[in-house]
Order: structure tokens, then sequence, then C-alpha cells
């Protein structure tokens, strides 16, 4: 298939996960995307394992975010290094750096330096709390930033300690923005024929995620709670404890909760100036979601799942990740691909063009594999 991406070539200076994904991101949607690792070791995340691959050495964690890339070494302490990097960028369009704050001003290749030299250049930097500010120095992991961004404050249950969301949802967000504003920055270089700064960082991903909160703390002054499984705003719209097993009930609006209302056996609750409107269920919430639950509890997951299917209510199970991958649905948009070579099989680019899905061309590199063909090293 013809990628959209497909010409442009991008330089990804980092490690980890946040530069890495947005390296991935490109490379699946055709980008030419040359990674640059230091000598000894590479990327710290070859060894984040186990899993590791067939080789027993790089983790099953590289692979994934370090497909269809080309791998090569430098050691940006060096100055000829470095020159070396500069040779290489005046090929590219986009540079991505994640290196600790401070490193690349340091070594020479900071965004001034970089895009006097190469004013075409699209160069991004994430950082872990953003370009400015008394924490600009700091370096940050996503946990850190669930925790300091707010996040953790508002998962969980009530009764609960503050909670660590599973994925690691701002380095990933992080990455995904990084992409978004090279993109952008592409276009503005077609119709100006410059480059620019992209910066981005995992600080405004996580404020990104809890605006809503932020913005209701800022117009009213309340702290936003932790509200379990369910939703601040809508009512109900969580997690319920079936007769054998959980599930999430969504009843998005009061066209939605009139009819979850007739499935529950209680029509009268549509009307109930309590629960009538979605305001007024806020409101009574501990009122309400007690009635619901113990409605739910008395049938199983299935018998509740079929019968609000069949009224249009949204609701779905609770799935652990293996029922996740065993679904139909999970089989139907056919997300999984087997890498090239030796390479596992791995999660695909979530999104298609044309109907067709990207698939990588190649798999992971090894550390250095590509120094002869991209740099001419012997």
């Amino acid at each position: 298939m013809n990628l959209p991406l497909e010409g442009v070539r991008v330089i990804e200076v980092g490690q980890a996960l946040a530069g890495p994904l947005a390296g991935a991101i490109m490379a699946d949607m055709g980008a030419d995307v040359i990674k640059v690792e230091k000598p000894d070791g590479g990327d710290d995340a070859r060894g984040w394992g186990p899993p590791f691959s067939d080789d027993g050495v790089t983790s099953l964690y590289f692979h994934s975010q370090n497909r269809n890339k080309r791998s090569i070494t430098l050691d940006l302490k060096k100055a000829e290094d470095v020159e070396a990097l500069h040779r290489l960028c005046e090929t590219a369009d986009i540079l991505i750096q994640n290196l600790r704050p401070g490193v690349v001003d340091e070594i020479g290749i900071g965004p001034a330096t970089m895009l006097e030299r190469h004013p075409r250049l699209v160069y991004c930097s994430i950082w872990a709390f953003g370009a400015t500010g008394p924490m600009r120095m700091k370096p940050g992991f996503d946990p850190l930033l669930q925790a300091y961004g707010g996040m953790m404050s508002v998962t969980g249950r009530p009764q609960d300690p503050p909670t660590f969301c599973g994925a690691s949802i701002n380095d990933k967000g992080t990455g995904m923005f990084c992409v978004i504003g090279a993109l952008g920055a592409l276009r503005r270089r077609d119709i100006t024929g410059k480059g620019c700064l992209v910066d981005t960082s995992l600080f405004e991903t996580a404020v990104h995620w809890v605006e809503g909160q932020v913005n209701n703390h800022i117009a009213t002054g309340d702290i936003p709670q932790r509200h379990g499984t369910g939703g601040a705003v809508i009512v109900p719209y969580q997690v319920f404890d079936c007769a054998d097993r959980p599930m999430c009930l969504a009843a998005g609006n009061d066209r939605l909760w009139a009819r979850c209302a007739t499935v529950l056996g209680h029509p009268e609750w549509a009307s109930d100036e309590r629960f009538a409107k979605g305001a007024a269920r806020v409101r009574n919430k501990p009122v309400l979601i007690p009635l619901i639950a113990a409605v739910l509890a008395t049938r199983p997951r299935d018998a509740w799942i079929a019968a609000l299917e069949a009224a249009g209510v949204p609701c779905a199970p609770v799935n652990d990740i293996g029922e996740v991958a065993a679904s139909e649905q999970f089989a139907a948009i056919d997300i999984m691909q087997d890498l090239p070579g030796s390479g596992p099989r791995v999660v695909g680019l979530p999104i298609s063009f044309d109907g067709e899905r990207p698939r990588s061309a190649r798999g992971a590199p090894r550390l250095g594999e590509h120094n002869a063909e991209v740099l001419g090293l012997s």
C-alpha cells in the first residue's frame, strides 16, 4: 500500500517509550526512521523483560516499540559522532529526542543549534515536566507523572489509596502528541519552507487527561474526588457486580436511562423526580446506585447484557486481557502482526488507510545493525 509518510525521514534520538513510540507510529505510516543509540547497550528498553524474543536478549517490549526502524550507534559525547548526526539531519525532515533534560544542549544538539544549521528540520523535544518552569530540568517516568499530574487522585474507589493506571498512559499519550505536532509542523513547512521546534511533555499530557476535572476545579474551587468505576457527571455510568461477574453499564442520557430502568424492572425510576433527569441522578447517586446494584446482583451477567443490548442500552462485560485477546471483535479488527524475520507477534498501528492497516516491513533492529548502510561505517 502507499503509505502517507513515504519519503519522510525521521531521526530518533532517545529511549524508553515516549520517543520510540512516536518513531514507531511514523515508521508504520511509511517514514524512514533511523534510531540513534548509544554504543554501550543501546536503548535501555532492549533489556526490559522478560519476556524476551527468541534471541534471549532483546525484550518483547523493545520489539513492539521499535519495529520498522533502522538502528545506528553514535557516541554523542564525541564531536565526530555529533558531526555524523548533523550529516544525517541534512537528509532528514524530523528529529525526535527525549533525552534527559539538558543533555542535548550539553552535547551541542539542542534546538537552537540544530535549527540554525538545519532550518527545514522539525525538531521535536519530549520533556518530563515541560520546556519551561521550575521543574523543567527534572527527569520523569510515567508513574511519577500520574502522581504529580493528579491522575492518581481521581482514579480508584473513594476508600482506597490513589490508584495507578495499569497502562503507561502519559508516555503513550505524549508519543502521540509528538506525532501530531510533528505532522502539523510538516504541513506548515509545506507552506513556509521552514521547520520549527515542537515541544511536548508527560506533564502536559497528564494535565490533558484530567482536563475536565481541572476545568471544574477552576470554575468551582472544588477538589474532584475518586468515584471508583463511576463517572462524576453521568449516572449510571460504572461497573456493577452481577450474580456471577461484573459488567459496565453506561446509560449516558435520559432516554437511555428510561430504557435501562425498564429493563431493570423499575420503569417508575425514569419518572421519579429524584432520578428522571441527569443532574438529579448525579445529586441522588448515593440513593440510586445501591438500588441498581441490588437488582443487577439477582441475575448472571450474560442475561443482563442480552436484555440491555436488546433495549439499546450500552453495556459491556469487564474483560481481563486474555478475554480481550480471545474475543471475536479482537480477531475482526486484525490488529496483531507477526514482525518480519524472527520477530514476535505484536499489536500493530491502531489506524487504517482505505480499510487497510499498515504492516511493518521489518522487525526491530539489532543494536547498530544499520551502521554501514546509513553511515558508511565498516
